[in-house]
């Protein structure tokens, strides 16, 4: 949003600030100066003169010495310009003054400096200018040739203010407003705020009623078809219009805002959308088949040339404005060329309304269209100030001789809502703020800003163009803005205390990020989106549900069209750039999300999962990698046996090199070495190893409760157990039997040598185990130790264990 300080002091007249102090102060009380420009920016000494006298040079053909009357003297100019003549008004810049630098058009810093001198002899005392030459250009001043001197109107005052003359001692500003301020993206709305920061009165225009004694319902029909889209539709008509150029002051605070002078008409369409912040469009009435305006969605497929000549594909969902027979416009965005308004149009129609703000901006993104219109309509435009810039337009209208406004007005609408009250509790402000403000104060900061108050009911009416005041909280906003934010003093939090620390989904998580730093991985971060590409390269069947990922609708590329389902192919990507790049061990974490969808087309949110997941190569094997997960899961809580399923079914990892990681019968993930076709794949020329935990799996048996325990009072005996078994049975259901069966004493049982080879029958491997037994009560003897023995050997028969003598 840009507003000149001109154009906002019209409105607040007594405003005399500088330009720090206005930038410092609006800023302070929230609308944000982003930036500004200072249109007189290396003008100087450059004054209105008339050529009095003008004579060819002597010793050139193409230069011309002028006499040349600035006020106070005349002075002589030699010149090559061939647009000007005896007795026109041209600004001059005298001797030590300075124009705009320019180059391509573009103006550039520090100016250029105007000495005296001589061209070809004859001395030069300044310099005629161009409106480049003084920081504008021919498309934000009309009147101005393309390639010459600007000619001032007859009536211009000798000697005085060039660039004051020229509408260019002023300043824009460049404001950063949020998009629940939809009042200040007009320049009523930013002259209120100044206004109120500093304390001055402000005058907003007086708009007066207009219009003939005719019936504007005898010349155009209006009908809503669609009210949910369009709450209010206003229309007016003009007739015996004139097209012409605007006047002076029109055109001056059009250009600062760098909007193109067109026409008196256009112009005020523009002028009004700046004004109020309403949009509004023109039509002309002759090409509107019979004189009936519908508002109404287009149809599937349907087409429709814009204003620029652009043919545009529509749909059902785009709001548009058509006649008894065509579309003639796109509702908030672009009129039609159908019904563009020409230089010998006689009768107008014109529409000020008030479409639905989301509708807009989804349009104008499906069209590929977006306009200075659309944009301000997309934040969802007050109903209410639609019918105050129309009869403001119309009264524009006939002070500029535009045409005559035919009396009436066309209005459709819905029941407006009521204005939204808020009771305005002191004290509670206060508590909010720290502050000890009183009741008045509050009244009076809220007054300026077009709040009203009864003091009846103690209640603040809020204006309709307020969309983002509906609660207490609101209103304490508005009191700390204009109080001032560096004036709340420092306070300390007030009520119960209350103990801060992290959730234990998240404490659970910083024990994994602790265990694999420490165990030497480096956390690694990739992408949530996807190319449905990566199922192929990791081998995922045809059929498998990981396959199914959720779509995203405006896409950055096909490599990132899907949500991911899985974190191996982002693992391996990092894995891959490591091994390219000649690091030799590497060891990598991620804690990342995956998304799977309930059903597709989705009609839900997807599943999110945050997995763990570990990849490394270099440096270690697949019980690495199994030690990493053993270490987190103690440090999780998770005591018990865990299984290790070969079975685990994962087509991207090694078939005789995988498990599914069981506890108390659910999968909590799995690891293993990686298929070295799917390392081929990503290019990795080593074996590389994966784990992945299913943290919401591990959330729900993760614990920090711990007991203590004391020293053992009493001595442990170790008996060592050595067998044969079928290789085809794991040591991990070994283990659980020897668990279960030497329940009253076993405190440990450790692995400590597995061998397969000649003195071993074929399919058979050896496995022996140190076991230690404890009592917490007495000491231990033979009688109890053969017990639990010949339970645990009973026990391992079951499962083919042969003990070796």
């Amino acid at each position: 949003m840009k507003t000149s300080l001109s154009w906002i002091k019209s409105y607040v007249p007594d405003l005399d600030v500088t330009v720090q102090e206005y930038i410092d102060r609006m800023t302070l009380t929230g609308t944000k100066v982003e930036g500004y420009e200072k249109l007189d920016t290396d003008l100087d000494k450059i004054v209105v003169g008339r050529i009095e006298k003008m004579e060819k040079h002597p010793d050139a053909d193409k230069l011309l010495v002028c006499q040349v009357n600035v006020g106070n003297e005349t002075v002589q100019i030699v010149t090559g310009a061939t647009n000007v003549k005896e007795g026109d008004k041209i600004p001059i810049v005298l001797v030590g003054g300075s124009v705009a630098g320019n180059k391509d058009g573009v103006k550039t810093a520090g100016g250029m400096k105007i000495k005296a001198g001589q061209l070809r002899g004859v001395e030069s005392f300044g310099m005629m200018c161009s409106i480049e030459e003084l920081g504008s250009t021919p498309e934000m001043y009309p009147e101005a040739p393309e390639d010459g001197i600007y000619i001032f109107p007859e009536e211009t005052e000798i000697g005085i203010d060039a660039v004051a003359a020229l509408g260019l001692r002023d300043v824009v500003f460049e404001y950063e407003i949020t998009s629940n301020r939809v009042d200040c993206y007009s320049v009523l709305g930013i002259a209120l705020e100044s206004a109120a920061t500093f304390g001055k009165p402000f005058y907003p225009p007086e708009v007066i009623k207009v219009g003939n004694q005719e019936d504007v319902n005898d010349y155009l029909k209006v009908t809503v078809e669609d009210s949910k889209l369009c709450p209010r539709f206003c229309a007016r008509v003009i007739k015996n219009v004139t097209i012409k150029p605007s006047p002076f002051w029109l055109q001056r605070r059009l250009s600062a805002l760098g909007i193109r002078p067109i026409n008196n008409l256009v112009d005020i369409t523009n002028y009004i959308m700046e004004e109020y912040g309403q949009p509004m469009h023109a039509y002309n009435l002759e090409l509107i088949a019979r004189q009936h305006i519908v508002v109404k969605r287009a149809k599937d497929g349907e087409t429709f040339t814009t204003l620029d000549g652009q043919k545009r594909e529509l749909d059902d969902e785009v709001l548009m404005i058509c006649d008894g027979e065509k579309a003639i416009g796109i509702a908030g965005i672009m009129g039609g060329e159908n019904t563009m308004i020409t230089d010998d149009v006689s009768t107008v129609a014109l529409e000020v309304a008030c479409f639905d703000g989301v509708n807009i901006r989804t349009s104008s993104k499906r069209i590929g269209l977006r306009t200075d219109a659309s944009g301000k309509f997309e934040k969802g435009l007050d109903p209410q100030s639609a019918f105050l810039a129309m009869e403001r337009a119309c009264q524009l209208v006939e002070e500029l001789g535009v045409g005559e406004v035919v009396g009436g007005i066309i209005d459709v609408s819905e029941e407006l809502k009521e204005p939204t009250k808020v009771l305005l509790n002191a004290d509670k402000i206060n508590t909010m703020l720290g502050t000890e403000i009183s009741h008045a104060q509050m009244v009076d900061y809220l007054l300026p800003l077009g709040f009203s108050y009864d003091a009846g009911s103690n209640e603040v009416t809020v204006p309709s163009s307020r969309k983002d005041v509906t609660r207490i909280a609101d209103l304490a906003e508005e009191v700390a803005r204009y109080f001032g934010y560096d004036n709340i003093p420092t306070t300390l939090p007030t009520g119960e205390a209350t103990a801060g620390k992290i959730s234990f989904k998240m404490q659970v998580e910083k024990v994994a990020r602790t265990v694999a730093e420490h165990a030497g991985f480096s956390e690694s971060m990739s992408y949530s989106f996807e190319s449905p590409k990566v199922f192929e390269r990791l081998l995922f069947e045809s059929d498998s549900t990981l396959r199914k990922g959720v779509e995203i609708s405006n896409p950055l590329g096909e490599d990132y069209s899907i949500m991911r389902t899985s974190t191996i192919h982002g693992m391996l990507t990092s894995l891959a750039t490591n091994y390219n790049r000649r690091n030799k061990d590497v060891r990598l974490y991620e804690m990342g999300n995956v998304y799977l969808p309930h059903q597709l087309p989705i009609q839900e949110l997807p599943d999110e999962r945050m997995q763990f997941t570990l990849g490394m190569y270099g440096e270690g094997d697949f019980f690495t990698m199994k030690g990493v997960v053993e270490e987190f899961l103690d440090k999780a809580g998770l005591f018990e046996a865990r299984n290790y399923q070969p079975d685990s079914g994962k087509p991207f990892l090694h078939p005789g090199r995988q498990a599914n990681i069981e506890y108390q019968g659910k999968i909590l993930g799995f690891l293993g070495e990686l298929h070295p076709a799917v390392a081929a794949n990503y290019k990795i020329g080593q074996r590389v190893y994966l784990a992945v935990l299913d943290m919401p799996v591990v959330d729900v048996f993760a614990t920090f409760d711990r007991k203590y325990q004391g020293i053992a009072r009493f001595p442990s005996i170790t008996r060592d157990l050595s067998m044969t078994i079928d290789k085809q049975v794991m040591v991990g259901t070994i283990e659980k039997v020897i668990y279960e069966k030497g329940e009253d004493y076993l405190e440990e049982c450790t692995l400590f040598d597995v061998y397969e080879g000649e003195q071993i029958q074929e399919g058979f491997k050896s496995v022996a185990y140190s076991l230690t037994f404890r009592s917490k009560e007495k000491t231990l003897e033979e009688a109890d130790i053969a017990r639990d023995m010949n339970e645990i050997l009973a026990g391992l028969e079951t499962i083919g264990a042969e003990l070796r003598r």
